[in-house]
C-alpha cells in the first residue's frame, strides 16, 4: 500500500506542477483535478471513504465550475491547430488515466465488503455505545457524540461547496 500511496503521491505532484506552468487554462484546470481525485484514490487506500466521497464531491463540483468558468472565458484557442506535440501530450494524459484507473481498481478491491466492520474500533463504538451517548440509535450517536468534530468539518466542507457553487451561479445570471 505504501508503494501504491508513494506512486499516487508522485502522479499528484506532477499534476500540480503541471498545472502550475500550463499555458493553456483549460489544461491547467484538468491537471488540478488530477491532484484532487488522487487524493480520492489516497484516502480509499488508507480506508477512509466518508473523507474520500467529501473529496470527490468536492473536487467534482469545483471542476465543474472551473470547466465552465474556462470555457466562458474570453481565452483564444486555435482549434484547427493539432500538432504532434498535443498526440504527446494526449497520450500522456491517457497513459496517466489509465493508470489512475488501476489504482483505483486497486484501492477498491482492497476495501472490506459491505457490511463488514473490520475496523478494531467498531466493538468499542457498539458495546455499552447506549450508556455513553444516551441515544437508542447507535448511528445517531456515534455520528454526534464520538465523531461530533469530524462531522462538523464534513458538513461545513459541503455546505461551503454550495454556497460557492451558488454564489458563482447568481453572479454568472446578473451578468447575462
Amino acid at each position: 500500500m505504501e508503494l501504491a500511496i508513494s506512486i499516487i503521491t508522485g502522479f499528484m505532484i506532477l499534476g500540480a506542477l503541471y498545472a502550475i506552468h500550463a499555458r493553456d487554462l483549460l489544461s491547467a484546470v484538468i491537471a488540478g483535478g488530477i491532484v484532487g481525485y488522487s487524493l480520492v484514490i489516497c484516502f480509499l487506500l488508507l480506508r477512509a471513504p466518508d473523507l474520500a466521497i467529501v473529496q470527490i464531491v468536492v473536487e467534482t463540483i469545483t471542476l465543474i465550475i472551473m470547466v465552465a468558468v474556462v470555457l466562458d472565458s474570453s481565452r483564444v484557442e486555435a482549434y484547427g491547430k493539432f500538432d504532434s506535440r498535443a498526440w504527446v501530450t494526449a497520450g500522456t494524459a491517457v497513459f496517466i488515466l489509465l493508470i489512475m484507473f488501476w489504482f483505483l481498481r486497486i484501492a477498491s478491491s482492497d476495501l472490506a465488503p459491505l457490511g463488514d466492520h473490520t475496523v478494531r474500533m467498531a466493538d468499542a463504538y457498539m458495546n455499552g455505545a447506549v450508556e455513553r451517548t444516551g441515544s437508542v440509535n447507535l448511528v445517531t450517536g456515534v455520528v454526534f457524540d464520538f465523531r461530533g468534530y469530524d462531522t462538523l468539518g464534513e458538513a461545513t466542507v459541503l455546505v461551503t461547496a454550495v454556497m460557492g457553487v451558488l454564489t458563482i451561479l447568481r453572479i454568472k445570471g446578473r451578468k447575462g
